[in-house]
């Protein structure tokens, strides 16, 4: 579950003079209906799923920071839905970028941050420590692995291309190539695509599809293949196929006809405690699950995205300096990848643009007054080094913060202790 915050319609006249870029009503009107057209159905019906199953149906949900708080600010039952399926204890929270974005390519110091900031989001709303990942859009690479073996994370999730799987099958738990110690779990494309885009076609082969059919397909595959990766959007359920397809029907009768073929469901925490990887998997450059390529060109494939990547992620290191909260979360709203893919010329899905020259050169006057308060607060006469000797400075004192918040801690707790 991801939607961006809409940019209100932003002209250059402004810049300079409006440091407010959004445009409320339409994302309050736009998770509204979210909500309850999809997200809301969607999680009532997985509720049932796990009552009817008796609790063998397992599943994860992705749910970005910045739609988290959305939903606190707008739409705050989901929320509470959220929190009573986190407490069945069948429903693992994966730790996704906070902002839903690329940082994970372009500054790595900011995907951390994402990454811890959504983590203990997660644990304060649903009392859950995420251990997989969930990167934006799925992207990975032996790099941004290598990343997230360093923060303590065992498990990432992304697609399994064909061209990084070349003969092997997606139905296995792999290690990565270049950290044996990470596990790689791979989406099936095509059972997942086939709820995601052909379930109401009629003509798919397998049109009309049904649970018992589905199950059925996933029972013919080779006995020795560990596990199935059916992992897609939330907004397949009531928006790409609508209520009246019967796909939430086909949700719910889904655990059924699985576990009548001795079918199970598993977490992906649950997954990689269970099973053995079965081999290791290079994965050298970025991979997502978008496209034909399944790669990053959805959102940097032109010159308009070239540009406004490096204009924005160029004052990361500045932002990072700032005390300022305003401007703080007007950087992360503005990371959205959605933001990106609007200035795609071919492929922009929920845009509100004419065209991507609209998107990009909207984006660009809100990203310009962003810039000037940036310039404000640290001016670019500041060279980077006095300003990697200033953040060094800062990590140190935050290091040595927290290592006396954890002294002070243990001495209260010796203090508490009863005496023998």
């Amino acid at each position: 579950m991801h939607a961006p915050y809409r940019l209100k319609r932003y002209r250059f006249f402004e810049i300079g003079q409006d440091h407010y870029y959004y445009d409320d009503m339409q994302t309050e009107e736009n998770i509204s209906w979210l909500v309850q057209t999809s997200y809301m159905p969607l999680c009532k019906t997985v509720q049932e799923m796990i009552q009817f199953s008796h609790g063998k149906f397992h599943c994860a949900f992705s749910v970005s920071g910045i739609l988290l708080d959305m939903f606190q600010q707008y739409a705050p039952e989901m929320i509470d839905i959220l929190r009573e399926l986190a407490q069945t204890k069948c429903v693992e929270f994966v730790c996704t970028p906070y902002a839903y974005s690329l940082a994970a390519e372009y500054n790595k110091s900011d995907f951390e941050e994402q990454l811890r900031r959504h983590a203990a989001q997660i644990h304060e709303l649903f009392a859950q420590k995420p251990v997989t990942v969930f990167n934006t859009e799925l992207l990975y690479s032996d790099e941004i692995g290598d990343r997230l073996l360093s923060l303590g994370y065992k498990t990432v999730m992304t697609e399994g291309a064909k061209h990084i799987l070349s003969w092997k099958s997606p139905n296995y738990l792999y290690n990565s190539a270049v950290s044996p110690k990470l596990k790689l779990m791979l989406r099936n494309t095509a059972l997942s695509d086939e709820l995601s885009f052909h379930f109401s076609d009629p003509a798919w082969k397998n049109y009309p599809l049904d649970a018992e059919k589905y199950a059925e397909q996933l029972s013919q595959l080779p006995q020795d293949e560990q596990i199935v990766n059916i992992w897609v959007g939330a907004e397949t359920f009531g928006i790409r196929q609508v209520r009246e397809s019967g796909i939430f029907e086909f949700l719910k009768a889904l655990p059924f006809y699985a576990l009548e073929r001795e079918i199970s469901f598993l977490t992906p925490q649950e997954a990689a405690k269970k099973l053995q990887a079965a081999d290791t998997i290079p994965i050298p450059y970025p991979v997502t699950w978008t496209g034909e390529a399944k790669d990053l060109a959805a959102y940097n494939g032109n010159d308009l995205q070239q540009e406004a990547i490096q204009k924005l992620y160029a004052v990361a290191e500045r932002v990072r300096l700032c005390q300022d909260k305003r401007l703080k979360s007007d950087w992360l709203i503005l990371q959205d990848v959605n933001h990106l893919r609007y200035m795609n010329h071919i492929d922009h899905p929920g845009s509100n643009y004419e065209s991507a020259y609209d998107a990009f050169t909207n984006y660009m006057n809100v990203l310009s007054d962003f810039l000037q308060l940036v310039d404000e607060q640290y001016p670019t006469t500041i060279e980077n080094e006095e300003l990697n000797e200033l953040l060094t400075t800062i990590n140190n004192q935050e290091k040595e913060i927290a290592a006396l918040e954890e002294q002070l801690k243990k001495l209260k707790s010796k203090k508490s202790a009863p005496k023998a």
